[in-house]
């Protein structure tokens, strides 16, 4: 019912947003005589604010159509190396592949916790110039047919599985945020069935481990309230519109309503600034706040089951942590891995996965010798900052390659 009623409330914001968006360029345009009006400026300003905020944001696109290798600029292509119901295995083909075919290959695990896999775009940039980069694209689970089936946690661990069995055993598993769950879980079963494709290190980034250490304001919501309250409040079905008409999933639209009442007043201020930034003509800074929030605007549903999975299994009863996660009758046991590098990476100032809940794979994977572990603290980094952002391309990736080709 509810996600009915958000449909309905689109069909009413449509038209709205697109009368803003004429009137937005009426007012500013150069051709159009109201532009030259004496307030055209705070005109055209209001209405591109209102047209943003009642817009409906659609998956951004990649837009990585060029890097630098080697200090010579190549073409980027993308490619889909494997297909799967709930996910699509995208590869960055840079031309003149063999100016850089002894590159590592990572394999990058974007997060499935309500954004696209486009918001790694920074990260994807960055480690473009000197890595072959795969990354995993989830769909949007409205778009996913219901004869596709359920999705579940323990789905994810067999795609990260097959991901990684397709890309070889010199590949590195780089995992950002919700994934270095199921991407732990995915190597230890390797490594406990004496796979060969195991890959050559894992690096997680910010990442939900342990969430008993340092908990956030996510971690306190997902323990002050009941399985039961979840599925009962935030689970609804797709509406008929869609190809997954009938699916339960965890709206989109929920989860942005999440994190904007995370930090209203930042949100609150970030608008006010992009109205006073557009009346003083301030372009740059303008501009900068559109790509950010139609990035941030951006969503997709999850699949209900995976959703209540991770809550249950990740948030409330920490079974990875505790040793107590089974899948497929096998429990999951880090300590099994004793050959795959492992780094973690953690923002000092993270207000999603609290100091130490990545940091805490060190101790789960303790049979991997000292000299092939690694732990950074970005000091004055936030959550986003670990991934995207100047700390990001200045530190963090450097340290990353630096990482990789010692144990390449």
């Amino acid at each position: 019912m509810l996600y009915d009623l958000h449909e309905l409330q689109r069909s009413f914001l449509t038209p709205l947003a697109a009368f803003t968006d004429t009137g937005s360029q009426m007012f500013s345009n150069p051709y159009s005589p109201l532009a030259y009006t004496p307030v055209s400026r705070q005109m055209a300003a209001m209405y591109e604010l209102v047209h943003r905020l009642g817009k409906d944001y659609e998956k951004p696109q990649w837009g990585l159509a060029q890097t630098r290798v080697n200090g010579k600029l190549v073409n980027v292509s993308e490619h889909t190396a494997m297909q799967k119901d709930f996910c699509n295995l995208i590869h960055f083909q840079r031309d003149g592949a063999s100016a850089s075919q002894n590159d590592p290959r990572i394999l990058l695990v974007a997060p499935l916790s309500g954004h696209h896999a486009t918001l790694l775009r920074d990260t994807v940039r960055a480690l473009l110039p000197a890595h072959e980069v795969y990354v995993t694209d989830w769909l949007d689970a409205r778009m996913v047919p219901a004869s596709a089936g359920s999705f579940t946690l323990n789905d994810y661990v067999r795609y990260v599985q097959d991901f990684i069995r397709l890309l070889g055993p010199d590949v590195h598993v780089m995992s950002v945020c919700q994934p270095t769950v199921p991407v732990l879980a995915a190597i230890s079963l390797m490594a406990a069935n004496n796979e060969p494709c195991l890959p050559r290190s894992m690096i997680m980034m910010g990442g939900p481990i342990d969430c008993r250490q340092s908990p956030t304001q996510v971690n306190r919501l997902a323990t002050t309230k009941s399985y039961s309250w979840f599925e009962d409040n935030v689970i609804h079905r797709v509406p008929a519109r869609y190809p997954g008409a009938g699916r339960k999933v965890y709206p989109g639209f929920l989860q942005h309503a999440g994190f904007m009442a995370m930090n209203p007043d930042r949100h609150l201020r970030s608008h006010y600034d992009f109205y006073m930034d557009l009346l003083k003509g301030d372009d740059d800074d303008a501009e900068a706040h559109r790509r950010f929030y139609d990035e941030y605007n951006a969503v997709l549903d999850m699949p209900a089951e995976f959703y209540l999975d991770t809550i249950k299994t990740v948030f409330q009863e920490y079974q990875l942590p505790r040793g107590t996660w089974q899948i497929d009758g096998q429990t999951v046991d880090p300590s099994a891995i004793k050959n795959v590098a492992l780094f973690t990476i953690e923002g000092e100032l993270d207000d999603i996965s609290g100091q130490g809940q990545t940091q805490s794979a060190h101790e789960l994977c303790h049979n991997i010798p000292k000299n092939r572990r690694q732990h950074y603290t970005a000091a004055g980094c936030g959550h986003y900052g670990i991934f995207s952002g100047r700390r990001w391309r200045e530190t963090i990736c450097p340290k990353i390659a630096e990482f990789v080709r010692k144990t390449a």
